[in-house]
């Protein structure tokens, strides 16, 4: 979901422009609209005409109405919402006061306009439009010194943090500052995972390098986990995987991508979530 514009006063009236962008944001609009509300948006009305000589025909235009909502209609297995309520604003081929329906489309603008906006309602706005509560992948791609922790979308990739280290070179004889430097390193991974992954929402978590870096990482991850008792990462080392990658680079997420293991394991991913979703959506209309 997009968020175009947003005026809402102090006293919790206003109204705001949204472009649903993929079938979920039907479900999200579905639960801001409430009857009474009132919602502009683009539409196909038929119009009949009158021609010079007495004859009359019809034709189907679009135009764009604002009803005074009266009935909300969802069809969960199509993903598609209808609305029905009587024009209030004036129109060329509309009455004031004539009954239409409005099929909200995706990818195609409406404003919705509320006598009170209820801290309930502006939430759902904000994790509607807010693309990381729809990635259910993400993935660090990383070498030694650089990391970047990427979330993955249905539509986009977002980078979240990109981690720098200066880690000294071995020396012969002793490698305390290369450890150091290591340790360091990976503690800052560390803590960009806690920070910016969403572990109710992320289903896999792909782990990238060359050569044995993963492995170093993932090896420091859990035993600190279990050092500090950190029952977030304890309880999701399922999620994670590792994969070989060329570089540390943002752009080798490319590649990842590819690899046949994570395609399947990722389909296994999609293919728990869609069911998740699909219960919790059927819940939802039972309970609405």
């Amino acid at each position: 979901m997009k968020l175009l514009h947003k005026d809402i006063e102090k006293d919790n009236a206003g109204q705001v422009t949204l472009v649903p962008e993929e079938a979920e944001d039907m479900w999200h609009t579905y639960n801001l609209l409430q009857v009474g509300d009132s919602l502009r948006a683009s539409t196909i009305r038929k119009v009949q005409t009158e021609s010079p000589t007495g004859s009359v025909g019809s034709s189907r235009v679009r135009t764009t109405l604002t009803l005074c909502v009266e009935t909300i209609d969802f069809d969960t297995q199509a993903c598609q919402l209808r609305v029905k309520g009587t024009n209030i604003e004036e129109n060329q081929y509309v009455k004031m006061g004539a009954y239409h329906t409005i099929e909200l489309e995706l990818n195609r603008k409406f404003t919705l306009a509320k006598k009170n906006w209820d801290s309930v309602v502006l939430d759902r706005i904000d994790q509607a439009c807010d693309p990381t509560q729809r990635a259910d992948v993400a993935a660090v791609v990383m070498q030694e010194g650089l990391a970047n922790l990427v979330l993955v979308t249905p539509a986009m990739t977002l980078l979240r943090a990109k981690v720098e280290v200066t880690i000294p070179r071995k020396r012969k004889g002793s490698c305390t500052q290369h450890e150091k430097g290591l340790e360091k390193f990976y503690e800052a991974v560390m803590q960009a995972i806690l920070r910016h992954i969403n572990f109710d929402v992320v289903k896999c978590i792909l782990v990238a390098s060359p050569g044995y870096v993963k492995d170093h990482f993932t090896t420091y991850l859990f035993s600190e986990a279990v050092r500090q008792d950190n029952k977030i990462l304890l309880e999701n080392r399922p999620k994670f995987m590792l994969v070989h990658s060329s570089s540390g680079h943002k752009y080798s997420l490319k590649e990842v991508l590819s690899d046949p293991t994570v395609t399947n394991r990722l389909s296994d991913t999609k293919r728990i979530s869609l069911k998740s979703s699909l219960r919790a959506h059927s819940s939802a209309c039972f309970n609405a």
